[in-house]
Parts: C-alpha cells; sequence; structure tokens
C-alpha cells in the first residue's frame, strides 16, 4: 500500500464518518482518476434520500458511466471505507471502473453488525429457459 491510496482510503473513511453524522450509514468512497487526481466523492445517503440504493460505490459507478470514457474509467481506482457489496460490486464492473481498494472487509463488517448482517433471501431458478432466452437471445 503506497502513501498515496492509504491517504485516499483515509479520504474515504472521513466520508464515511459525515455520512455518520449525517444519519446515514457509515460508508464513503472516491474515484481516482489515472493521474492520481480524485475525480468524484460520495458517501452513504440511502437514509436521508429515502433510497435504499444510494450507496457511495452505486453513485461513483453511476457517475462514471455518465462522464468518463471506457478508457479513462479502466484507468481509474475507486477507494472506499468497505468492500463493496454484491449490489455496487456490479455496478462497478458495469462501469468499466478499472480497481478497487477498500479499508474494510465485507465480513469484517458483518462481525461488527448485531446478528451479523442481513439475512440471504432464497432463490430459486433458472426456470422457462427457452422463452427466458428467446427475448435476450441475440441483444449481446
Amino acid at each position: 500500500m503506497t502513501p498515496d491510496a492509504e491517504a485516499f482510503l483515509r479520504r474515504a473513511i472521513a466520508l464515511a464518518a459525515e455520512a455518520r453524522r449525517g444519519g446515514d450509514p457509515p460508508f464513503g468512497s472516491l474515484l481516482v482518476g489515472p493521474g492520481g487526481e480524485v475525480l468524484a466523492e460520495e458517501r452513504n445517503s440511502s437514509i436521508t434520500d429515502d433510497d435504499i440504493t444510494a450507496h457511495p460505490e452505486l453513485k461513483l459507478a453511476r457517475w462514471a458511466a455518465r462522464h468518463l470514457d471506457a478508457e479513462t474509467a479502466a484507468a481509474t481506482t475507486m477507494y472506499t471505507s468497505c468492500q463493496p457489496c454484491p449490489m455496487c460490486g456490479g455496478a462497478i464492473v458495469r462501469s468499466g471502473l478499472g480497481r478497487v481498494v477498500f479499508a474494510l472487509a465485507g465480513e469484517q463488517l458483518d462481525a461488527l453488525k448485531p446478528g451479523g448482517g442481513w439475512p440471504l433471501v432464497p432463490q430459486e431458478g433458472p426456470a422457462l429457459y427457452d422463452e427466458a432466452s428467446a427475448v435476450v437471445a441475440g441483444y449481446y
């Protein structure tokens, strides 16, 4: 870990503290460009925005998809106070960001939560392959 990377992670942690002080879950992230410049910063606002998807990683992935070309996005690094959740991880992949550096692992976060985190939701499938694949075939 370089001194610059540590400084960026500390900024993500500071953004998490700002979110907590504002009444939101304590998560913060920033997106750093290929030259080491901070392109954007976000903090969790899921409570104040009344939006369960208002995670900082998702907001930065959306920002990148709107404002960066593919080559620049691929050369970015997201620094985040906690490992992205699966929702945010999917958005990061789809936005083409280059890499993620996080301070707190998901398992470490769950250990800090009473009850150990969110319960898993049962999923069933796949089903109706022929019907579902007919809609998707040829799109990609």
